[in-house]
């Protein structure tokens, strides 16, 4: 009889599993954590080939472009997910093209007067400005399909797509250690073009897919209403963003490229922290507006559920990374162990926050998105302005922590505003 159980049990437990890595959410995790171990293991390598000054050239470069790329989006990779659903891929390609199509003009315009009218003191050399400006065209449309997996039911696909820019990315980057390679651009290529090959041919493969009978026709009116969305979770989009990277601007301006160097190689490890949250609210963002609209959305587990997840993960990861800096980066980096603990609390703190302006999205409340956005942006901006000077780069912690902290402290008391209203 035992037996017998054992048997019954076995497809059951195969058929569980196989369901659960079909789970959008967990490939959607598998891609971040994929790219997070690549990331560690990239900064690792630059930290043990490039000096700290150096290093903080490749993180200031990577920092303008993640930046150009939330203007070049516009907001727009949270609206489409919200607003198509059950569409085929080759369609919501080329509608999501549309969206993209006027701002990616205006941003390449932008960059080529930028660097003939700009003085030569305030631009780099072209061959810079062109890679910061393809680079960023390649993250938007790498965002963009993202997107686009979600709402046409191929996150698969992009989780491949992210395996094989990884497998690139990693092997072009042992290839730059083991030469020696002591130039920041040479490390940043190696990023632009392993993001590069994956995305485009996985847009190549999407577009020649055939339309099913059972696919949902778009409506034009849709692409418009996702714009209209887009545009009121911009200042949100930008403001996030900002808020995640400005101090990577900020610190060569108030401290040094050195300084960076030391920040960027904690900072770049302790925003994995947040990964698998965000990813958990971007593949449930279509199906909490249908539960809303149902009248079934309930907040308060969820909310609860990832504040477990930051209390129990954040003093195990702060322990973990202060003992492992000297022995991965090396002695030179010794200094960065002072800023462990209020970056692992900031992105405890972010990680909530993503959760709780998703079931605001979910709940067409774009405009409270933005606002709390736009408030951890503004604290944390006043913050580093004041502290980075003083304390350096302890002062560049304690503000990405004051504007985590603003920016979930609002969400929350919106999301309970609207839930009693």
């Amino acid at each position: 009889m035992s037996e017998l159980r054992v048997e019954e049990t076995a497809p059951a437990r195969a058929a569980l599993a196989g369901r659960v890595l079909r789970e959008p959410s967990v490939q959607l995790l598998a891609s971040q954590v994929l790219t997070g171990g690549v990331a560690m293991a990239a900064n690792i390598l630059m930290v043990r080939s490039l000096s700290p000054t150096h290093r903080g050239e490749v993180a200031l470069m990577l920092q303008v472009v993640y930046l150009a790329t939330q203007v070049l989006l516009m907001g727009t990779e949270r609206s489409f997910v919200a607003a198509y659903h059950n569409v085929a891929p080759a369609p919501a390609v080329r509608a999501y093209a549309r969206l993209l199509a006027v701002p990616c003009l205006v941003f390449l315009s932008g960059a080529v007067i930028w660097h003939l009218a700009a003085p030569d003191r305030l631009t780099p050399s072209g061959v810079i400005v062109a890679m910061l400006a393809v680079f960023a065209l390649i993250e938007a449309t790498s965002l963009a399909t993202r997107s686009i997996a979600i709402a046409v039911g191929r996150v698969r696909d992009f989780l491949v797509a992210r395996v094989l820019e990884a497998l690139l990315l990693l092997a072009m980057l042992i290839g730059l250690y083991v030469s020696g390679a002591a130039r920041p651009e040479l490390w940043f290529l190696a990023y632009l073009f392993a993001g590069a090959t994956p995305t485009v041919v996985y847009l190549l493969i999407w577009t020649r897919l055939p339309v099913t009978a059972a696919a949902t026709p778009l409506d034009p009116a849709v692409n418009r209403q996702v714009r209209r969305e887009g545009l009121a979770l911009f200042p949100a989009a930008l403001s996030n963003m900002a808020m995640l990277r400005v101090d990577r601007l900020v610190i060569p301006a108030l401290a040094s490229t050195a300084a960076l160097g030391h920040y960027a190689s904690v900072a770049t490890m302790t925003e994995l922290l947040a990964w698998p949250v965000r990813a958990y609210a971007d593949s449930r963002l279509g199906r909490w507006r249908a539960s809303h609209r149902e009248g079934t959305l309930r907040t308060a587990p969820i909310l609860l559920a990832v504040g477990a997840y930051a209390l129990v993960v954040v003093p195990i990861v702060a322990g973990g990374l202060y003992l492992l800096i000297e022995p991965l980066f090396g002695h030179d980096y010794a200094d960065a162990k002072v800023v462990v603990l209020p970056l692992v609390v900031a992105a405890g703190l972010y990680a909530v926050s993503r959760v709780s302006l998703g079931l605001l999205i979910a709940k067409g409340h774009g405009g409270l998105v933005s606002a709390a956005e736009i408030i951890g942006f503004v604290v944390s901006f006043a913050a580093y302005l004041l502290l980075i000077p003083r304390l350096g780069i302890l002062g560049a912690a304690y503000g990405s922590l004051a504007g985590y902290g603003a920016c979930l402290v609002f969400a929350m008391i919106a999301t309970n505003l609207v839930r009693e209203r």
